[in-house]
């Protein structure tokens, strides 16, 4: 969506009062361009999945996309595997970013079996599965229901099974943190915005999205019952780690 009506400028003006950020409409209509400029690294993850798929995901498995948002990751599988490759589940609680998603899927993979539902991920019925993608969800989760979930998913994924988790994360280093941060900063004023977005975005999310370190991330994986994981990506203060059920 490159049409400027598109563009991220939700906190470009003086706000009286900030809202805790939340995926609504607003945000719908110019998430693509606020991920593009916000996320590093998220087109190249995206572009890993269909080969992580193609490697690891037996052929005609279930996929779960949880937190799909508008779909991004499932249109990557659906860009790089034919239909008959797999079925897929998305997943999402706003009920603006699934109208959109079911939309963009339904048009931009006719073929494919994707089904979009709106729900929460902590209560879904999970049905066997040979890939689990949380791209950038876990972490807008309450810290307390993070690992349950994660088991849930482990218990649902066939042997051989993969979950793929991208995550803002933080560095346990104070020094190491402040520096990745200055430098995600640096990275946005170069994607076009301004110190007041910084700092208005950066205050809405507080206590919204809670990051976790990657030692974090790994223990909790193992405590869920995942015998290996390992960070594949790292760009700056995001990540990508693949977590293993054995086959």
């Amino acid at each position: 969506m490159s049409d400027a009506s598109y563009r991220d400028a939700i906190f470009s003006t003086p706000l009286d009062r900030l809202a805790r950020f939340s995926f609504d409409e607003q945000v719908v209509a110019c998430f693509p361009d606020m991920i593009r400029r916000s996320v590093p690294g998220y087109g190249q993850i995206l572009g890993m999945l269909g080969l992580i798929a193609g490697r690891h995901l037996r052929h005609g498995a279930h996929v779960y996309d949880l937190g799909c948002s508008l779909g991004a990751a499932s249109l990557a599988l659906a860009g790089q595997l034919p239909p008959e490759a797999f079925r897929l589940t998305a997943v999402d609680l706003s009920p603006a970013m699934v109208a959109r998603a079911r939309e963009t899927l339904s048009a931009e993979c006719p073929e494919h079996a994707v089904e979009v539902i709106e729900g929460d991920i902590r209560t879904l019925d999970y049905q066997p599965c040979g890939m689990v993608i949380l791209n950038f969800t876990l972490q807008f989760l309450p810290p307390e229901d993070r690992e349950t979930l994660l088991a849930r998913l482990y218990n649902a994924l066939e042997p051989g099974g993969v979950l793929v988790l991208s995550e803002k994360v933080i560095d346990p280093d104070e020094r190491d943190n402040a520096w990745r941060v200055e430098r995600y900063h640096d990275f946005k004023r170069a994607n076009g915005y301004s110190e007041l977005e910084i700092s208005q975005k950066r205050t809405a999310l507080e206590n919204v999205l809670v990051p976790d370190t990657l030692e974090a991330h790994h223990a909790r994986l193992a405590r869920a019952g995942f015998p290996r994981s390992l960070t594949w990506f790292q760009y700056l203060n995001f990540a990508s780690l693949i977590a293993f059920k054995e086959a």
